[in-house]
């Protein structure tokens, strides 16, 4: 049995976590997850840069260990991303020295699994205000990515994006799509989207990424372990 340890910024949509673990039952996968936590929910630079800090992050550690986790993941794009790429690299290596354990975020996620699909071209559909949605687009820049489109929806907390379901998650991924994109990138682990994920690929003919998917495979990653689950979209393809 293999667990991937999550710490994850309040409460919104947690419940994707599950759903993937029950998705990944026959390889025997455990998807523990604790919650940080979240300060002031706004998808605002500042606000954002406390949620991911250090103390914040190491507070949900011990419990994460004691659950028998062997990676684990912040799972959080917006609180990663924000740090800016070598900002981002220092939060993941902070959280790997006090955890003892190799560790990622989701924002790093998203560059692998780009990079994993061997696409080039993506477009962004982002539940955050403008601001945001560019030092993503920036981030993936720094990754080697080409963001041929960014779409933000102006969205200030989590808690909002927590409620959105299938027909939002469609409108979403509709709006943000470019005729030029290779893959279309939804970055909230705020956003449910576990459920959708096939649908979301054959509205749009192409792969689809999605936060808490992204995140739950670099966990995987991290363990080296790789685990076909048709449910979970082109990622998971093999």
């Amino acid at each position: 049995m293999t667990a991937i340890g999550f710490l994850y910024p309040g409460h919104s949509a947690e419940d994707d976590y599950p759903r993937m673990e029950a998705l990944l039952a026959d390889a025997e996968v455990r998807l523990p997850l604790v919650h940080t936590d979240i300060g002031t929910d706004a998808h605002r630079v500042d606000a954002l840069l406390e949620m991911g800090s250090a103390d914040r992050l190491a507070a949900g550690v011990e419990e994460l260990r004691l659950s028998g986790a062997e990676a684990v993941v912040w799972a959080c794009t917006s609180a990663s991303f924000v740090f800016g790429w070598e900002g981002a690299h220092e939060q993941v290596r902070t959280l790997a020295a006090t955890a003892g354990l190799p560790a990622s975020s989701t924002s790093f996620a998203f560059a692998h699994a780009v990079r994993k699909l061997g696409v080039t071209r993506v477009a962004v559909a982002a539940t955050y205000p403008d601001d945001v949605a560019e030092l993503f687009r920036t981030f993936l820049k720094s990754a080697g990515a080409e963001v041929v489109s960014t779409r933000g929806s102006g969205v200030i907390t989590a808690a909002e994006v927590g409620t959105w379901g299938r027909e939002e998650v469609l409108a979403l991924a509709r709006a943000g799509d470019h005729p030029d994109a290779e893959a279309v990138l939804l970055p909230d682990t705020a956003l449910h989207t576990a459920a959708h994920l096939t649908e979301l690929e054959a509205e749009l003919g192409k792969p689809v990424l999605t936060a808490n998917q992204v995140t739950v495979w670099e966990g995987l990653r991290l363990a080296d372990r790789r685990v076909r689950a048709a449910a979970l979209g082109a990622l998971f393809a093999g």
